[in-house]
């Protein structure tokens, strides 16, 4: 099982803003996976905006430096303020992910809203090269992260 404890821990460790690129290579490796991203909300403008990421190709940046609420699948899980997955990206016909999203070559991806007592604070995104369904432990972990995370940002 993912060690949640050591990436929660390493979170409440940190004085100030999290060194985001590490933070989020811990997580893509704790869980497997091979890209990831972190988006944090912008209260003046609603956007999510990219903090971190690894895997995604350099043509694709400026289409996930900022998201709205509600577009791609880091935007439908701060609207809906739940997980969103796929167990294949490439193959998705859901209208979730954005066309520019299967230019990543992911398959197995889940988007989790990072929300302390309600308020959303961001979304932490995660994707395997192959199919895969995360398990209801992996998503629970990963909103448990993204919390610790949210307390981070407000603190």
């Amino acid at each position: 099982m993912i060690n949640t404890d050591f990436i929660i821990n390493s979170i409440k460790k940190t004085s100030g803003e999290p060194n985001w690129q590490e933070l989020l290579e811990t997580i893509i490796s704790s869980f497997d996976c091979t890209t990831g991203t972190i988006h944090t909300l912008d209260l003046t403008t609603n956007l999510l905006m990219l903090k971190s990421q690894k895997g995604i190709p350099d043509f694709l940046l400026p289409k996930m430096s900022s998201i709205p609420i509600g577009k791609g699948m880091a935007g439908i899980a701060a609207e809906r303020k739940a997980p969103v997955e796929m167990c294949n990206l490439q193959t998705d016909d859901s209208g979730v992910a954005r066309p520019a999203a299967k230019e990543t070559k992911v398959e197995g991806s889940i988007a989790v809203p990072m929300i302390l007592d309600g308020q959303l604070y961001g979304t932490l995104g995660i994707a395997k090269s192959e199919p895969y369904d995360f398990t209801k432990a992996e998503s629970d972990a990963l909103l448990t992260i993204g919390e610790e995370i949210a307390r981070s940002i407000k603190s």
